[in-house]
């Protein structure tokens, strides 16, 4: 059970420390402040690659919470047990959402705005899987690999579509603004973040197999779903809302094929991140590194580190916007790449900056995330289960 609880440890450290780049580029990079790097019009190669390699966060984080719900029953063989902690630390993680996450994010009390976003649907799909746990194996299956394939052909369908109810879509499977009081903006609508999750749970039982048929399967599946993507890109059929297409400048048209759609993730979007990341695991199965490994400190304590990841790169980033400008009335205000204004013409910084503070960041959060993970491996109280 050790190994296969480093792998997936190492695997979720990666992507943390993947995922504070994506945030530090969202509060530092001069581009970031007046263009999606996804706008193959705008955008360069290093800033979409930058963007890009970010993408495998989300979907590995849902997938591997999946994973670790089903090592959990394993280890305790409590189904009902596991299915009380699945809905509290779903309701805990919305409530994270709406006040902690919120707070570091705009450092502001005002309600005004508020977003939906990673810790709003991980929360849900945990609630969600606290029941769908319950049904049988080859049911969840279908279930959630139904729900992986089938979502695209939902498209094409809008919330206007749905008159008075078309938030309900917007939560469900469109991203959007509710209109609200206070405004919502769902980020992360819930189809199908809830069946990756849940796929996860029924991939934990390769878990259970001997180490080298463990790690072929776990390599094999890993190159299927990979080159599955190509399949499925190249065909340029269904998949996707947005087809990749033949670009002028050279090589960009290798970034429209990559330029797969997060929100809501479609098929291409999870063959392309969770493919290799499964790959990944078999490639890592046999590792054995040592506890105080950034990789395994970092996975160890996920909800915690993204909290106060996000809480220094906002003040790494009023810190220097007050060492270029002084003082000013937006200094404390959210960047324009969330919505704020007020800023002066070419804020930011440039790439390999917004590098360097992402190494200093990640280098901060090392001191703090290995007490945690010494604390959590050391002591059984239920409340560090939540951190």
């Amino acid at each position: 059970m050790k190994s296969r609880v480093f792998s997936v440890d190492v695997l979720r450290g990666v992507v943390m420390i993947i995922m504070a780049l994506d945030h530090t580029r969202d509060f530092v990079n001069v581009s970031a402040m007046s263009f999606a790097p996804e706008d193959l019009t705008k955008t360069t190669v290093a800033l979409f690659v930058t963007r890009w390699i970010t993408h495998f966060c989300a979907p590995v984080f849902m997938f591997t919470a999946g994973i670790g719900a089903f090592l959990r029953l394993e280890r305790d063989g409590d189904r009902r047990a596991l299915s009380r902690f699945l809905w509290t630390r779903g309701l805990w993680l919305v409530a994270l959402e709406l006040t902690a996450v919120r707070f570091v994010f705009f450092f502001n009390v005002n309600y005004d705005t508020t977003f939906l976003l990673v810790f709003w649907v991980l929360g849900l799909a945990m609630i969600a899987l606290a029941a769908l746990i319950y049904l049988p194996f080859p049911v969840l299956v279908a279930f959630s690999v139904g729900m992986i394939a089938l979502h695209n052909l939902a498209d094409s369908v809008t919330p206007a579509q749905f008159g008075a109810y078309g938030r309900w879509w917007n939560l469900l499977h469109q991203p959007g603004l509710l209109n609200t009081d206070p405004l919502l903006i769902v980020g992360y609508p819930l189809m199908p973040w809830i069946a990756v999750m849940a796929a996860g749970f029924c991939f934990g039982r390769v878990y259970r197999l001997p180490g080298d048929e463990r790690r072929k399967l776990l390599i094999r599946s890993g190159l299927a779903l990979t080159a599955a993507f190509f399949v499925i890109r190249y065909a340029n059929i269904y998949g996707d809302l947005r087809p990749w297409s033949v670009q002028p400048q050279p090589g960009f048209t290798v970034l429209s094929f990559f330029n797969a759609t997060k929100n809501p993730p479609s098929l291409d979007f999870l063959l392309m991140t969770l493919g290799p990341a499964i790959l990944f695991l078999g490639l890592i199965d046999r590792a054995q590194p040592k506890t105080s490994s950034p990789f395994v400190v970092f996975g160890r304590t996920p909800l915690f580190y993204f909290i106060v990841h996000f809480a220094v790169i906002h003040a790494l980033s009023i810190a220097m916007a007050l060492g270029r400008y002084g003082w000013q009335p937006w200094v404390f205000t959210p960047p324009p790449t969330i919505g704020g204004a007020g800023f002066p013409a070419g804020y930011g910084w440039s790439l390999p900056t917004t590098y360097l503070v992402w190494a200093v960041v990640v280098a901060t959060m090392y001191p703090m995330c290995r007490w945690l993970a010494t604390l959590k491996a050391t002591r059984r109280e239920w409340w560090l289960s939540y951190l």
